[in-house]
């Protein structure tokens, strides 16, 4: 296993992690350049963020920063109430493949959806067969395109708390038995994107690292599920904070050959988002070299 207690070399932050400072939105350039002044080297921007300063513009940023990504958030969110909405989704994931291909992403996470108008309180349907037989649909249709232009996707399981609102994919597991589907030769342009906070407590997740090996591992999330959680989706803790078990997991996944970045992705309303910028990266560096 790699020694990052030397350096950061390896350390990415998502920008999520210090989009709130101050309890406040900041934008991209200036976390970019937060970034670039703590010595990181690597991000994975959010697709909303991007679009408020521009592609072209972030573009150039991280050029001039040296800047690599280790992912793009995000693509995905498939199943729809209609065939119009389906193909809305497809277009909208065409474009998010071509924004990653432009800042030359090491992948496109792909939150894949669930039942259609849940997370507004309103579903359109229940059947929870039919999201994820549409998301397999959406999925093998983007990855046509993706291979066109050489953007890998990354299927990231999200726990079953978010399975009705955000993805009805929520094992590692599940998400490989879909790669192996669409892409059974594993080709690297089908993959996962494993983000502890949704699998640690998965009693197969070691086995399913191993499966998935070096050319399905696409991308590695790092946080801390705190004890109690006080909500499911902004409470992230910073690596160290919780309970889960960074550097067994981190063994699995480099036994399996991944060899890529660690990024740090926390949403955190109660505590981190309420802190400046320059505390929360100092902090993610210290954890990233002690614990991850």
């Amino acid at each position: 296993m790699r020694d990052f207690s030397q350096n950061i070399d390896w350390l990415s932050i998502n920008t999520a992690t210090i989009r709130k400072q101050h309890g406040q939105e900041v934008a991209l350039n200036t976390l970019l350049d937060q970034c670039a002044a703590a010595g990181i080297r690597a991000v994975s921007p959010w697709r909303d963020q991007v679009a408020a300063i521009g592609l072209q513009a972030t573009a150039a940023q991280l050029r001039a920063h040296g800047m690599s990504l280790s992912g793009y958030c995000r693509g995905g969110f498939y199943p729809a109430a209609d065939k119009v909405g389906l193909q809305a989704a497809l277009d909208d994931n065409r474009r998010a493949i071509d924004e990653a291909k432009t800042l030359n992403s090491a992948c496109l996470v792909m939150v894949v959806g669930a039942l259609p108008g849940a997370l507004e309180g309103k579903p359109h349907y229940k059947d929870i067969g039919r999201a994820r037989q549409e998301v397999v649909d959406g999925l093998a249709a983007s990855l046509e395109y993706a291979r066109e232009v050489g953007m890998p996707l990354a299927i990231e399981p999200l726990h079953p708390m978010q399975a009705a609102d955000r993805a009805c994919i929520n094992t590692l597991e599940h998400a490989l038995d879909i790669c192996d589907a669409l892409d059974p030769e594993a080709t690297g342009a089908l993959g996962v994107a494993l983000d502890v906070y949704h699998v640690w407590w998965d009693p197969k997740l070691a086995q399913q690292i191993a499966r998935a090996g070096a050319k399905r591992l696409l991308a590695y999330h790092v946080c801390d599920w705190l004890t109690p959680t006080a909500d499911l989706l902004q409470d992230r803790g910073m690596m160290g904070e919780g309970v889960i078990e960074l550097k067994k997991i981190r063994q699995w996944v480099e036994a399996a050959g991944f060899a890529g970045y660690s990024e740090v992705e926390i949403f955190s309303q109660r505590n981190w988002w309420q802190r400046s910028g320059d505390d929360t990266l100092q902090a993610c560096k210290q954890a990233h070299q002690a614990v991850v």
